[in-house]
């Protein structure tokens, strides 16, 4: 058992933002507990494209007009205005100051400004495209030097740990819900581990692994939102999964993904024929339009005309020399399924990328559940609305990261002493009745069997029918793994399965009961109609 002022579980920029920003103090004890061997795996490090910071001819006030159109009208204004005023200050000081990263310049010096869907000016910072990656390892570095963090991996978080669920005194039942760390899954000593703390940070990450077409790594499988929603915390705006419009559509790399930079530099989709089609679906923005947008573009003229993926085209459009200075990876990896991009268009297809919403968070970072804060993918701000715009992510990690952590340090200046549970209040998780290991060709074959229901029924068209359906075979589903779960050892596998499907149920029904297109929820039987597509 270990007891810490922080728990944080996930090591995106998220949570090593607050981490980070919490050891500042040196008499704050931290926690940062990751599912993965290497610290630095996690979905920031597949983010290509960048960052938002303040371009040339910018201002806050143009960026929180982008994210509220982009939005569709589901953007929290003030949550916007904090992204926009607090977010180039902090991605200077921490990201370039402290974790020592270097973004792309130009031969004179100045920052090689980026230009993204939807955006109305050039303000992305990048590092090549491989942004994501060149910001975790940064980040990790520095926590590596602060004694008063610890890392640790292989540790997957089972459950909350709240009371009065798991409190041996009755009379927590009449206090209000409050989280004091959580069950620890130790996936090389097979073994669960109480760590108990006097607030805990979920930076869990996304949910695209319940997609059969996912831009996002194994561990992107819901399970702060999981946990979250067991332990009774507020759940928003789940329906709005965004896909993104382009991942690689080549056998032995599906799912890689091609940035939205690449079409912000100038690329064009093409049908198989070569036919551009953009302008069809969105004559103002073509190419550049919102993410939700061109993805149902490009899944309409697949169904339609029965393609296999579409194509884009930056070849045309940007020499040679150029393409592979700024794509690095993504030629790298084009070029090992033998597409080379600076000659040939790319085949893509869409993929489920991003959670716009999730566990409904305050300006701080607080849930609905007291000791409990959300911060990144995991949570929902508000910032985003019905559907992302390019390259928020990064920055709402860091944002948010940093404002979880000074509403902490405030609270603990308030109260320097804040109650934890000791060994004797919280119970040891108990598996000695249990000897059934779990089986990972059943695991798979029920997480391939989430993912298709969620790709058919609640992708990126969907309608009442097929949502009612993908419900019902959900349930029935979910009462098999449960009973599997409570007859089962703990695994990683295991535990990811649970989570994955009561995360599917929480869209599903979100996507359900919304019955209004937008954004990156589109229903054909939506009652409003009006939908930006279609």
């Amino acid at each position: 058992m270990k007891t810490t002022d922080v728990l944080i579980i996930g090591s995106g920029i998220a949570g090593a933002t607050a981490a980070l920003q919490l050891a500042q103090n040196p008499r704050r004890r931290v926690i940062l507990i990751t599912r993965e061997a290497d610290p630095a795996e996690s979905n920031t490090r597949y983010a290509q494209g960048g960052i938002i910071g303040r371009g040339p001819n910018d201002s806050a006030d143009l960026l929180v007009e982008d994210i509220l159109e982009a939005g569709a009208g589901a953007s929290l204004p003030s949550a916007a205005r904090i992204l926009a005023e607090e977010g180039p200050p902090l991605l200077q000081k921490i990201l370039v100051e402290i974790a020592g990263v270097h973004f792309d310049i130009q031969t004179n010096g100045e920052p090689a400004w980026g230009q993204e869907g939807a955006h109305s000016r050039r303000r992305i910072l990048h590092v090549g495209d491989a942004t994501g990656r060149a910001i975790i390892e940064g980040l990790m570095a520095a926590l590596q030097k602060l004694p008063n963090v610890e890392l640790i991996p292989n540790a997957t978080a089972v459950d909350l740990i709240t009371y009065p669920h798991h409190s041996r005194d009755p009379l927590k039942a009449y206090e209000p819900v409050t989280c004091y760390g959580a069950y620890v899954f130790d996936r090389k000593g097979h073994a669960v581990h109480r760590t108990l703390a006097a607030a805990t940070i979920l930076a869990t990450g996304g949910l695209g692994r319940i997609y059969r077409n996912t831009t996002n790594p194994p561990g992107a499988r819901g399970d702060g939102l999981a946990m979250a929603h067991r332990a009774g915390a507020r759940i928003l705006n789940a329906e709005y999964i965004q896909f993104h419009p382009t991942a690689l559509a080549v056998p032995g790399a599906e799912g890689f993904l091609i940035s939205e930079a690449v079409r912000g530099e100038g690329g064009i989709l093409l049908t198989p024929e070569g036919r551009p089609f953009m302008e069809k679906y969105s004559p103002e923005w073509k190419d550049l339009a919102p993410r939700d947008v061109v993805a149902r573009a490009i899944h309409t003229e697949m169904e339609d005309h029965g393609y296999s993926h579409v194509l884009l085209d930056i070849a045309s459009h940007m020499p040679a020399e150029r393409i592979r200075q700024r794509f690095p990876n993504i030629y790298a990896e084009c070029k090992r399924v033998g597409i080379d991009i600076t000659r040939e268009p790319i085949p893509v297809v869409p993929a489920a990328h991003y959670s716009c919403g999730g566990v409904a968070v305050d300006e701080w970072g607080r849930t609905s559940i007291r000791g409990l804060y959300a911060v990144g993918e995991v949570s929902c701000t508000g910032l985003h609305g019905a559907n992302r715009l390019a390259s928020t992510s990064l920055l709402e990690g860091l944002v948010w990261g940093t404002r979880a952590a000074r509403d902490l340090e405030a609270r603990f200046a308030a109260d320097p002493q804040p109650a934890i549970p000791t060994r004797d209040d919280v119970p040891p998780w108990d598996e000695s009745d249990l000897t059934q290991d779990s089986d990972p060709a059943l695991i798979q074959g029920d997480m391939q069997t989430i993912q298709n229901i969620m790709w058919h029924y609640v992708g990126l068209i969907r309608s009442g029918d097929r949502l009612s359906r993908a419900i019902r075979e959900l349930r029935h589903l979910q009462n098999e793994i449960e009973t599997f779960y409570r007859a089962t050892k703990l695994s990683d596998g295991l535990i990811g399965l649970r989570n994955a499907v009561e995360v599917a149920l929480i869209v599903a029904q979100a996507a359900r009961h919304n019955r209004q297109s937008r954004g990156c929820h589109y229903r054909v039987d939506s009652v409003e109609g009006g939908d930006r597509l279609l």
